[in-house]
């Protein structure tokens, strides 16, 4: 199964994030908890862990792209 992961909100009132390192690659397997990418807010670096387990698909976004929590950002082959 293919799951679309969602960024998640990361503080109360950030509305948008920026790309800025991916820490993965597609055709990667990966565990739930496992670093996918760095986003920048206006505060801070934060790294994005993905909660599923399987395999990188494709990353949504590209680097420096400005994304909302609630867009999807990765597409992961589930077990």
């Amino acid at each position: 199964m293919i799951t679309k992961v969602k960024m998640p909100r990361l503080g109360e009132n950030v509305n948008s994030v920026f790309v800025v390192e991916f820490k993965a690659e597609p055709g990667q397997q990966i565990s739930a908890g496992d670093i996918l990418l760095s986003v920048e807010t206006d505060k801070a670096t934060v790294d994005v862990e993905s909660p599923v387990a399987g395999v990188i698909i494709e990353f949504l976004v590209k680097l420096d792209e400005e994304i909302a929590p609630g867009a999807p950002y990765v597409s992961i082959e589930t077990p």
